[in-house]
């Protein structure tokens, strides 16, 4: 099965996968206009404000969202992909990837229609899709990656609340710069050689390796140190195949971040 070949390629060094709350808001299908106020999105530390930020709201003719806050899509059924509203492109949005619901950000919205990111190849794709296609949640969090300090950034209501070093990819292997997001996260492969408390998988993918131990690809994900605590140390490194390490009490701090929260990794 696929994701059977998923978690062998969990089991090498230097990759990484999760899981995450999803999130959904009743929508007002197909003629509904959306209020979006605020920033480009935004982070936070624990589960419980992670499922306040993501709780469900009445339908709404309007989805208003608070500072700092992104708005996030969860994809209903397997829908055709529109390059633009109402002119079909090839290729499909799946309602699921690798076993889990598409929950995906929300980068522009016409009325009956929003603009999301996807998690598949190529990076940085993107789709518009019918608004009765999908329901509408948000999430307060945002990661930041900069791979030129090898550093990580949690973000909540625009406020820097996690700064950590990070591993990031090496030269030979970079860790693609972008703008991606969570797309979930994954219990540790056991036994567990040093991926900490969970896998958080992006929606990245490598740009140097397209198949990993047979896994049908090579998926960015965030985890731990895999033995490396020493050489993350206090300022990082660069030192993976384009995955992200970090400390486990770093890890740990972005348990229950909602699937669809940004990632922007930047240099």
């Amino acid at each position: 099965m696929l994701i059977q070949r998923l978690i062998r390629y969990l089991r090498m060094p230097r990759t990484a996968m999760g899981w995450a709350v999803v999130v959904s808001v009743a929508l007002a299908a197909a003629g509904l206009g959306f209020l979006l106020t605020g920033g480009s999105g935004t982070s936070g530390t624990a589960l419980s404000a992670a499922r306040a930020a993501t709780s469900p709201r009445p339908p709404a003719a309007a989805v208003r969202l608070a500072r700092g806050a992104t708005l996030v899509a969860t994809v209903r059924v397997t829908a055709p992909r529109y390059a633009s509203p109402g002119r079909r492109e090839a290729g499909q949005v799946p309602s699921s990837w690798w076993g889990r619901p598409s929950v995906l950000p929300v980068i522009a919205t016409r009325p009956g229609w929003v603009r999301v990111r996807l998690a598949q190849r190529p990076n940085g794709s993107t789709a518009w899709l019918p608004a009765s296609d999908v329901a509408l949640g948000s999430t307060r969090f945002q990661i930041v990656i900069n791979v030129a300090t090898t550093h990580l950034s949690l973000y909540k209501d625009d406020r820097l609340v996690l700064s950590a070093p990070a591993g990031v990819g090496a030269v030979d292997d970079p860790t693609p710069t972008g703008e991606y997001f969570v797309a979930f996260q994954e219990s540790p492969p056991q036994p567990n050689p040093g991926y900490g408390p969970f896998i958080m998988v992006t929606s990245a993918h490598s740009p140097k390796i397209t198949d990993w131990e047979g896994s049908g690809d090579a998926i960015i994900g965030i985890h731990g140190p895999l033995g490396e605590d020493a050489e993350i140390g206090s300022t990082g490194a660069r030192i993976s195949h384009g995955c992200i390490r970090l400390h486990d009490q770093a890890l740990e701090q972005l348990s229950g971040i909602p699937a669809g929260t940004p990632i922007d990794i930047v240099r």
